[in-house]
């Protein structure tokens, strides 16, 4: 178990991470979300101890990552966004390298060695150099290095950077699996690929923790009313008149012009979230005989809860206001400029008048 407690980190004027904490537990992958600058890289460097908090605390399986760091480093694997290979050392050197810094044993290290370069599928390359491997290459390697040992936090930064498609779905699979004896904490900037490997999502923005919860609780917490597209071959009036009696549409919006399908796009936003109302609207519509062409209902993605939730913040309003300023203070000069144009062109006028 990670505890994350009421951390802060201040460079100068700059809080970079302002009290934040969670609490980050065993058999879960967790994505770690934030603007660029919201401190998800200073929070993680936190926690692994390779820089100290202003105030605070980190505290893994009961150990305090600044008081008691030795103890503490031994339950992380840390692979960051540029992993710190030696160029020069082929991956096997790199990596007998990487346990003896961690003190795995010499009677357990190569059958670790060897299981951990057949999970990140680099075992056929033991004795290339690593300067000599391709950008997704090395990032299997660093990723291996954060694995030797099996500790009981890994945290991964950007870990698909650099990979191709079928490598990404590797890995992915790679770290679903490790889930069961780890803890898994995955930044990363696709929120494609967190959605779809995370069971918790956490996000931060300006130091801030501004939302938690599954995927599927942040989706819905943010859908709102049902939106429902439908494409429907018939009349507008005779539309209007199967729909109207439905009680739970809020509002019914039907399109003048036809579809690329041939037939009018009618927009319906329900009143409640929750309930599937698709079903009822099928059937009043098939009772008028109005054929429905496609039927989908809107869903607020896990962008959507990004954008949302990182756009309240107050910097966020700041930056807002410090351009609203800018433009109103430019408005001035723009209509002084215009009325000096216009001056300019009277003057002219009258001059080739005389």
């Amino acid at each position: 178990m990670i505890k994350v407690n009421d951390v802060v980190k201040v460079y100068g004027d700059h809080i970079a991470v302002n009290h934040l904490s969670y609490t980050f537990e065993k058999g879960k992958i967790y994505g770690f979300l934030g603007p660029n600058g919201a401190g998800k890289s200073t929070t993680m460097n936190i926690m692994t101890g390779y820089i100290a908090a202003t105030s605070g605390s980190v505290t893994i399986d009961e150990h305090d990552i600044l008081k008691e760091p030795e103890e503490a480093k031994k339950h992380i694997g840390y692979l960051p966004e540029l992993p710190p290979l030696y160029m020069d050392m082929t991956i096997m050197e790199y990596l007998t390298f990487v346990a003896e810094l961690k003190k795995v044993p010499k009677k357990d290290r190569r059958d670790q060695l060897a299981k951990i370069m057949s999970m990140t599928k680099i075992g056929d390359y033991g004795k290339r150099m690593i300067k000599n491997l391709s950008k997704g290459y090395k990032q299997r390697v660093g990723l291996a290095g954060a694995l030797v040992g099996f500790p009981e936090v890994i945290i991964l930064d950007e870990p698909t950077v650099g990979l191709d498609p079928q490598q990404i779905i590797e890995i992915r699979e790679l770290i679903r699996s490790l889930k069961d004896d780890h803890i898994v904490i995955l930044s990363s900037h696709i929120l494609s690929e967190i959605s779809e490997v995370c069971d918790q999502i956490i996000i931060i923005s300006h130091g801030k923790l501004v939302e938690s919860g599954s995927p599927s609780e942040l989706e819905g917490k943010y859908n709102g009313n049902q939106k429902i597209k439908i494409s429907i071959l018939g009349e507008k009036e005779n539309i209007e008149k199967a729909l109207k009696d439905l009680g739970f549409i809020k509002t019914l919006d039907i399109a003048d012009a036809k579809d690329d399908q041939g037939g009018l796009l009618v927009e319906i936003e329900t009143k409640d979230s929750e309930a599937d109302n698709r079903n009822k609207i099928a059937l009043a519509l098939a009772g008028a005989g109005l054929p429905v062409l496609s039927m989908n209902v809107e869903t607020k993605s896990l962008e959507d809860v990004f954008l949302a939730v990182t756009n309240e913040t107050p910097a966020f309003d700041s930056v807002k206001k410090k351009k609203a300023r800018k433009q109103a203070k430019d408005e001035p000069e723009t209509v002084e400029v215009l009325q000096d144009e216009n001056k300019e062109v009277e003057e002219d006028k009258n001059d080739s008048n005389l």
